[in-house]
């Protein structure tokens, strides 16, 4: 693990940096959904994965407490992004504004109050653990950092979409097909994205922290 403290850290401010605008993005991409051959993900995997990422290689470099701190930190710039994307809705748009853009705006945005509920839920729920096992497989195995991460992303991204799915559309249509394909997706995502963030964490880490030292 990195020496450097966690609270005179230069890699930490600039990851925690990162992270929130990561976690805001989230909500944003989640509108579109993508086709990755056969399977169908919403578009917001690819900046909650990046929050994975981050957060295990935060967990890699300066401890699980550091981590559940960032994770916890993120609630913040999230219900603050609800909130003011709300606000942002109600208020009396232009007439001059270009029309398509105009009836575009409050669909892409204006996520309904369950779906909203159900990401922050998934986000805590999901990310906490996703840091939990992350750390009892070093505790078990000591190295292997990306093995770990996919291991405990892939983990975690089951819970994520049980909850995000069940929260968001039970008793509004069929949710097993949907959890099913978001569950591969999400994993086969993981495989492929998950251990190359945290190589690159770490090694952003080790190098801005040492600059520093």
């Amino acid at each position: 693990m990195d020496q450097t403290h966690p609270r005179t850290a230069p890699a930490l401010f600039a990851l925690t940096v990162f992270y929130g605008g990561m976690v805001t993005l989230g909500g944003v991409l989640g509108a579109k959904q993508v086709a990755l051959g056969p399977l169908a993900v919403e578009a917001g995997i690819f900046p909650f994965l990046t929050l994975v990422g981050i957060s295990s290689g935060v967990a890699e470099l300066y401890g699980k407490a550091t981590a559940d701190r960032l994770v916890r930190f993120g609630f913040v710039p999230l219900a603050f992004a609800i909130f003011l994307t709300w606000f942002v809705i109600q208020l009396p748009t232009d007439p001059g504004m270009y029309p398509p853009a105009k009836d575009a705006f409050p669909i892409i945005l204006g996520q309904s109050w369950r779906m909203m509920a159900a990401g922050i839920l998934a986000y805590g729920i999901s990310v906490t653990l996703n840091i939990w096992l992350f750390s009892k497989l070093r505790a078990a195995t000591g190295r292997w950092a990306s093995l770990r991460g996919f291991i405990a992303a892939a983990l975690s991204q089951i819970v994520d979409t049980l909850i995000f799915i069940t929260a968001s559309f039970y008793g509004v249509r069929p949710i097993l097909d949907l959890m099913a394909g978001q569950m591969i997706a999400k994993i086969v995502l993981s495989a492929v994205m998950i251990p190359l963030l945290i190589w690159i964490v770490v090694r952003i880490g080790h190098r801005l922290d040492q600059g520093e030292a």
